[in-house]
């Protein structure tokens, strides 16, 4: 089966024939097609040879978008000096649906209607995916039939064909000139090689599902739509059939929706244009409210004669039973692309499944990551995986063995990656990671595989597993400041916590939800969560874990400028802890107790403090903490008088930060340096400290430390005499405290503002580059 488009001749050798058709269905040994009534002379292959009419299929009328792919295909079939090309042979690759055979044949035309084809084009479809798809026995005679040789004169063995094949298209190279010879659907390089002519004057594209490196062609991988070409394509379809239909142009916010349901394949957009034009009276907006409510949306791209689901499945039979379930168990992965390391576990296996991979990805079904080691699936692909899986209870069980096996797994990883990253002094709870920078590297490339697998604790199966690995994800996630993820991960952990009757659970996803959004300046929010969890662990009789939620609620309370309250809390959670006999905890309750009552302007009993939490800190081998104790000093020692004091301790405190590379802290250390500087009338030195703070927290993000290092560089500045300079600073501080909804900062900033003489105290639109400090 095949179908050959091209001259085709029946009756012996020397028989003038009548010509039976221009696009010719070859299917099971018969052909059919349309006569028109064209005689030609036939004397086998070596007499006069029959032109070849034009016989490809006709493009698109609304055929558009894929300029540069376009451009390379014709660049590959244009003319080569001397008339033989160096690579004859160009194969268009790519997923089902995206468009592959639409590009090729206008292509095809393009290139006719240069004249770079005198001899004509053939077109012949191996129906590659089919149930049945042709041999090459088949396709070699079709072609043979559309050349002029009669069936009599067609040889039985398929080397004899391709012989004779390969003799005709020779012979029509020296009376009539290059023949192009389009090869569509093929799914093995068995059924396009006895195809490839012999003569180098002519061309063969090929269009393939499947990647065909040993054909030695020209390859162009087909990927999905650029979002501004889908929509073109959404507009030229409905153009086409009516072209004042106004709907695209009209409305497009829900055009682009659309094209994002559809994946920016074209397959997909092509049928979400029937849907609209069979049905005028329908808004782009309601198409998208039906796929995007659609439980199963490859069902729904379905417009009668075209479907998602089909194209897919046709690539999908294909597969073996090894590349059939690692094909379902990567749609199962979290996160937009997946590791090696991931798919490994996925797939139960001790090392990666490579053979299987590789047949996935020269299917197209599966598609190299952004970086080497990650893959990625089509959003309809994977909805087609999905489906699959959850239709036969067996694939589901399996795919839940999987996703438990990725959970226990990245939890592991994940205490060993965080006691890297914070430097515990606690035995390393599993081998794994080389240093910190190793255990950050592996953090950031499977944050989004982590995360999105944190995420599973809302099904019930995956509860408790997704729970454990949330809690442990806290020290990378407020290490590189991703607090938006944190807070989704952490109210989805409080969910599962409660559905799993966990208290314990409870209590610290709410701290650490808590956490979350103090570092997001959510305070009064933050407030109310580390409430709820001290509740929870009172409740439990849980004497530590309700110290440590004091102590977090007390921070936040100094946050909220609630300072008594804040002291307060400190001193409950001292109590507690020290009851339950946990040094660390107790030295973060004096080093928290310190901030306030430095905030609170008691800078003598805030040295005492500090000094308390930094002795007990050093004691239990925590640098980071000790580290932290120490710059909160300096600023107690700054408000005492004891400047030469202060600045060591910030020097000594940065020079931790940074061997720990804490870019925040450091940034903080920094900006009090800068303080210090400016008090001992180092005011140049101090200029340069908070510039550099600036610069550091806009890096990291901060934005709220970058206005409080803003506002001591705009001080800085004034006490230097450079005005218009300490306006600007304070103009940027301004801006960043309302973006952050800091009330009591942008009245701070205010007040700054009429002391450095400025009457207008409206900020920029934007708040410029470098700016940002620590928590102060």
């Amino acid at each position: 089966m095949g179908r050959v488009s091209g001259d085709t001749h029946a009756g012996d050798a020397h028989t003038a024939v009548t010509h039976t058709g221009d696009r010719i269905d070859f299917r099971n040994g018969t052909f059919r097609g349309e006569a028109i009534g064209k005689k030609v002379e036939h004397h086998h292959h070596y007499g006069p040879m029959p032109h070849v009419e034009d016989a490809l299929p006709p493009t698109a009328a609304e055929f558009t978008g894929r300029v540069e792919e376009l451009d390379t295909l014709l660049a590959a079939l244009a003319p080569h000096p001397g008339g033989h090309a160096p690579v004859p042979v160009t194969a268009v690759a790519g997923m089902g649906g995206v468009g592959k055979t639409a590009l090729t044949v206008r292509a095809a035309h393009t290139a006719r209607e240069h004249g770079w084809f005198p001899g004509g084009a053939l077109f012949v479809d191996c129906h590659g995916y089919d149930e049945t798809p042709a041999g090459a026995e088949q396709l070699v005679e079709a072609l043979l039939r559309a050349l002029g040789v009669a069936a009599a004169h067609v040889p039985t063995t398929l080397d004899e064909r391709a012989g004779l094949y390969r003799s005709v298209l020779a012979e029509r190279a020296r009376t009539s000139g290059a023949v192009l010879i389009v090869v569509d659907n093929a799914s093995h390089p068995g059924q396009v090689r006895p195809l490839l002519p012999g003569h180098g004057a002519h061309r063969v594209l090929v269009t393939s599902r499947d990647t065909m490196p040993q054909l030695g062609a020209h390859l162009l991988h087909l990927d999905i739509l650029r979002p501004e070409v889908a929509r073109e394509v959404l507009s030229a379809a409905l153009r086409t059939a009516a072209p004042a239909d106004p709907r695209v142009m009209d409305d497009p916010e829900a055009t682009g929706n659309l094209c994002a349901l559809c994946g920016y394949l074209p397959l997909a957009l092509q049928i979400a244009a029937a849907l609209l034009i069979a049905d005028p009276g329908k808004p782009v907006t309601e198409l998208v409210a039906e796929l995007a409510d659609s439980a199963t949306l490859i069902d729904h791209l379905d417009d009668g004669e075209r479907g998602v689901r089909a194209a897919f499945d046709l690539s999908y039979r294909r597969l073996g039973p090894g590349p059939s379930r690692l094909f379902r168990l990567l749609a199962l992965a979290p996160g937009s692309e997946t590791s090696d390391e991931a798919i490994t576990v996925l797939h139960g296996a001790d090392a990666l499944p490579r053979p299987e991979l590789n047949a996935l990805v020269r299917a197209h079904l599966v598609s190299p990551g952004s970086v080497r080691g990650y893959w990625t699936m089509h959003d309809l692909v994977r909805a087609y995986a999905l489906d699959r899986v959850a239709r036969e209870e067996p694939l589901r069980a399996e795919g839940t063995r999987a996703r438990a096996r990725l959970l226990d797994h990245y939890r592991q990883r994940v205490e060993a990656a965080v006691w890297h990253v914070q430097s515990s002094p606690d035995p390393a709870p599993s081998p794994g990671f080389s240093d910190r920078a190793d255990a950050l590297r592996w953090f950031d490339h499977e944050r989004t595989g982590l995360i999105s697998a944190a995420l599973w604790a809302a099904d019930p199966v995956h509860a408790q597993a997704g729970l454990g690995l949330a809690l442990s994800l806290y020290g990378y996630l407020s290490w590189r400041r991703y607090f938006d993820d944190a807070v989704s991960v952490y109210r989805c952990a409080t969910q599962a916590a409660r559905a799993l009757g966990d208290d314990l659970g409870a209590g610290r996803a709410w701290n650490a939800l808590g956490l979350a959004l103090r570092y997001s300046r959510r305070i009064e929010e933050a407030v109310a969560v580390h409430t709820r969890a001290r509740e929870i662990h009172a409740s439990r009789g849980d004497g530590l874990q309700e110290g440590k939620s004091w102590d977090m609620l007390g921070v936040s309370l100094t946050e909220a400028r609630r300072f008594d309250e804040s002291l307060e809390a400190h001193e409950r959670a001292r109590e507690l802890v020290h009851a339950a006999g946990d040094r660390r905890l107790e030295a973060s309750t004096w080093n928290n107790a310190g901030r306030t009552l430095f905030k609170m302007g008691r800078c003598e009993e805030s040295v005492v403090a500090l000094t308390r939490a930094r002795e007990m800190f050093r004691s239990v081998g925590d640098r980071f903490h000790e580290a932290t104790a120490t710059n909160n000093l300096g600023r107690s020692f700054r408000e005492t008088g004891r400047l030469e004091e202060a600045l060591s301790a910030h020097i000594t405190a940065r020079a931790v930060f940074e061997e720990l590379g804490a870019r925040e802290r450091i940034a903080t250390a920094w900006n009090d340096f800068g303080v210090a500087l400016s008090a001992l009338g180092r005011l140049d030195e101090a200029v340069e400290a908070h510039r550099i703070a600036v610069r550091e927290q806009h890096e990291v993000g901060h934005r709220h430390g970058q206005a409080i290092a803003a506002n001591d560089l705009g001080v800085a500045l004034r006490r230097a005499g450079r005005r218009d300079e300490a306006v600007a600073a304070h103009l940027q501080a301004l801006s960043l405290y309302r973006d952050v909804a800091d009330r009591y900062g942008e009245d701070e900033t205010m007040r700054l503002l009429t002391v450095a003489g400025h009457r207008n105290a409206e900020p920029p639109r934007e708040a410029g580059p470098p700016g940002e400090a620590g928590d102060r």
